[in-house]
């Protein structure tokens, strides 16, 4: 499938038309419906391969933000044998406390992985956490970005944040 027939399909399946409240407080004509992507394993399995084509070279391993970005970096995972990471929106209050699971090591470099990104505000919460944990996180990789600023915030982190689909392509097709 080409990279143009996906985002036919992603849009097909996930933009929907309405009002709208983001996780910004915005208030949106249109959402996208990541669900609806993530849990087509068709869609899920294409949009990994392009996801695959964005990592950079040099790291360990791939941090999936809760909720959208675990099934991503799972998808990621089994194409590649990198290992994934499951990154809670915070630690929990019990067993292990742990903010990450899955058994990451001490100081590994993660790429962290998203669905949708438009402010990026839980985003940059996370790298914050993942980072104030002891571990280096340079790269977001998302499926769409929303160009409503979030990639501005993500680089005032220090991190580049690259994504399969920005809103114009999506738009396009």
């Amino acid at each position: 499938m080409t990279k143009s027939e996906l985002a036919k399909q992603v849009r097909a399946v996930s933009y929907l038309t309405g009002e709208f409240k983001l996780r910004s407080g915005n208030i949106s004509n249109f959402y996208w419906d990541k669900y609806r992507f993530e849990s087509n394993p068709n869609l899920l399995a294409a949009i990994a391969s392009e996801m695959v084509k964005l990592l950079p070279t040099d790291f360990d391993g791939l941090a999936g933000l809760e909720l959208g970005g675990i099934p991503l970096a799972t998808a990621i995972s089994l194409q590649t044998g990198i290992p994934c990471y499951y990154v809670r929106k915070e630690a929990k209050s019990y067993g292990t406390n742990n903010l990450i699971e899955g058994g990451v090591k001490e100081n590994s470099k993660l790429v962290v992985i998203e669905d949708v990104i438009t402010t990026a505000g839980q985003v940059c919460t996370s790298i914050e956490q993942i980072r104030g944990v002891g571990y280096i996180v340079e790269h977001v990789v998302a499926v769409i970005d929303r160009q409503a600023g979030g990639e501005k915030k993500v680089n005032a982190l220090g991190c580049s944040l690259t994504s399969v689909f920005s809103l114009d392509e999506l738009a396009t097709e």
